[in-house]
């Protein structure tokens, strides 16, 4: 995807793989929410069919829109919060640590 490498929290790495995702340290964060909304939207149009296909009542259907959005929990994040919390990469300060030939 990227040569930019990203930490992804074990939360969302978690609760990606339900929806079919599976984010690499290359795979950009945004990107990932973007299918990860796209998904929602299908589902939630599916939804809005079927209650007015009449398979369920007005009632029950803000009772399933609220389990959908429990469901795709990560999307309540803005997307700007996806890339603070899923930060770029950073491999761990070395200045400062003894080195081994210090011994």
């Amino acid at each position: 995807m990227t040569d930019q490498k990203w930490t992804y929290p074990p939360e969302f790495l978690a609760a990606l793989p339900a929806f079919g995702l599976a984010p690499t340290p290359h795979t950009p964060p945004l990107l990932v929410r973007d299918a990860l909304n796209d998904l929602y939207r299908y589902e939630i149009r599916c939804l809005r069919q079927r209650l007015l296909n009449g398979e369920f009542e007005r009632v029950d259907y803000k009772v399933e829109v609220v389990l959908l959005r429990k469901k795709y929990w990560p999307l309540s994040l803005q997307p700007k919060h996806w890339e603070i919390i899923i930060a770029p990469f950073a491999p761990a300060p070395t200045e400062g640590l003894p080195s081994e030939s210090a011994e």
